[in-house]
């Protein structure tokens, strides 16, 4: 599966990243905490969190994520935007809780 079927899928809102949108996706990640999403996120997953700061994209970077899903209604900081854009890793929104998002990355996922 690719970023642009979640999308599609999830009805989720593109903020930036766009030419990430043909990354590939074979599982999610769900935490605030930054420190744990560096020690446990695997590469190609997508990171969901409510986290709009320009730190979620060095560690969506580093550790090679498929895309951010904020949740909340949350929209990413400009400094976030911009390196969303030089990396290549799609920030997206949802309006879904956490846990809501969570569960229906993870139903979509299992298909």
């Amino acid at each position: 599966m690719k970023v642009c079927d979640l999308v599609e899928q999830l009805n989720l809102k593109v903020f930036c990243g766009e030419q990430g949108l043909d990354n590939e996706v074979v599982g999610g990640y769900t935490s605030d905490l930054l420190s744990d999403v560096m020690g446990n996120v695997d590469e190609n997953q997508v990171w969901i969190t409510l986290q709009t700061h320009k730190n979620i994209m060095a560690i969506a970077s580093l550790k090679e994520v498929a895309a951010v899903i904020l949740v909340k209604g949350y929209k990413p900081e400009q400094a976030a935007l911009e390196q969303s854009n030089e990396e290549g890793i799609p920030i997206l929104g949802t309006d879904l809780e956490t846990f809501e998002m969570s569960g229906e990355l993870f139903g979509l996922l299992k298909k």
